[in-house]
């Protein structure tokens, strides 16, 4: 668009000569407009069995006619997906939008039952992510509070590299940690300190040193004329630059496990030290009971030192929770934690969830998307 300044001058009126041409650029939106699908539907009957036979267009997301003929489409449940699972906004501002932005007239009951039909078509995708967790190497858990009709839950975030699944239980014991990841998981568990994940026997366990150095400089904070908690803060801290330098290739296998070995002994001198301080106490005794658990990640560079990744994908859950208050029905939480996972993990992936969610809902059956299969046994 080109655009002539005015012939005079707004000032002076003097006539205005042109001296050259500038470009601007702007990025804008297009309207947008429902695009309203008529599929003809041709229906029969088999001559031998007399069983009801009707086409399927490979866009349809369900076979129901008659009352139940008219429907959203796949594009539009994966929107909703993103904006109220992923994004945190609530049913009600999510009809605002699909309204005032898209020109769709939906109802929150209308939303809802797409939300529960998209998640009832992603079970099996689910139930595959849940199956990969189980077999991952290497794991972060965590969980936080939630709410199902108003009662006390929890949501729990279990993170690879590459895929999360979210589950909400009734309970923050072993049982539920268990159910997800199975009860004799031998992987190895990044985790913060919480009891349940010491049930898992079998699985070589690494604490997170980010909690540990919180706890350190509190108790340090707390009680300046004690030097004990800065020096269990200085091993800890040794222990991350040592990382650093294997990762950097500054030291060698041999050289790592030495200085590792002698990091741990530090910790094990530090532990029995303790000075008679309450605080300091309960922390020693803590610090022994995740000893072998500290300096794991000095063993395996695939280990993280920290439980970020799962408190990472706990952080939109949270949002989520603080706008929403968490699920009304069982159905509801059910829902919340398939999608919230299909969209964690496509994420993590970088994957396109409109068509993961397109290739789910228009199958006639059933199906994992390849994208989020399983991989073959090792």
């Amino acid at each position: 668009m080109r655009r002539r300044p005015p012939t005079t001058c707004p000032d002076c009126g003097g006539a205005v000569a042109l001296d050259r041409v500038a470009s601007q650029y702007q990025e804008d939106l297009p309207e947008v407009r429902p695009l309203v699908r008529r599929f003809d539907i041709e229906v029969g009957h088999c001559s031998q069995c007399q069983r009801r036979v009707q086409g399927r267009h490979p866009l349809q997301t369900s076979d129901a006619l008659g009352a139940a003929s008219a429907q959203l489409g796949p594009n539009v449940a994966a929107l909703v997906a993103e904006f109220h699972t992923e994004l945190g906004m609530p049913v009600e501002k999510v009809v605002r939008v699909l309204q005032t932005q898209f020109g769709l007239h939906v109802t929150k009951g209308g939303l809802v039952q797409l939300l529960h039909r998209t998640a009832d078509a992603a079970a099996p995708a689910y139930a595959a992510l849940r199956e990969q967790v189980r077999r991952s190497p290497v794991v972060t858990p965590d969980e936080t509070g939630w709410r199902v009709n108003a009662l006390r839950y929890w949501l729990w975030a279990f993170a690879t590299p590459e895929t999360t699944v979210y589950a909400i239980c009734d309970g923050r014991g072993f049982a539920e940690a268990a159910a997800v990841l199975g009860p004799d998981f031998a992987g190895v568990l990044v985790r913060d300190g919480w009891v349940a994940y010491r049930g898992f026997k079998e699985a070589p366990q690494q604490t997170c040193l980010a909690h540990l150095l919180r706890r350190s400089k509190d108790l340090q904070a707390a009680h300046p004329d004690s030097p004990w908690a800065g020096e269990v803060q200085a091993v800890l801290q040794d222990g991350l630059a040592l990382r650093d330098r294997s990762n950097a290739g500054e030291i060698s296998g041999h050289g790592l496990a030495s200085a590792r070995g002698r990091l741990a002994a530090r910790l094990g001198r530090l532990i029995d030290a303790a000075p008679p301080l309450a605080a300091a106490e309960r922390f020693a005794k803590h610090l022994a009971n995740e000893f072998p658990a500290v300096f794991l990640f000095l063993c395996d560079p695939s280990i993280d030192a920290t439980n970020w990744r799962a408190e990472q994908a706990i952080r939109p859950a949270v949002v989520t929770r603080k706008v929403c208050g968490g699920n009304r029905t069982r159905k509801g939480a059910d829902t919340q934690q398939v999608l919230a996972s299909v969209m964690r993990t496509t994420r993590q992936r970088n994957l396109d969830p409109r068509s993961l969610i397109t290739t789910m809902l228009c199958a006639p059956k059933p199906v994992v998307p390849e994208a989020l299969a399983l991989p073959p046994p090792s």
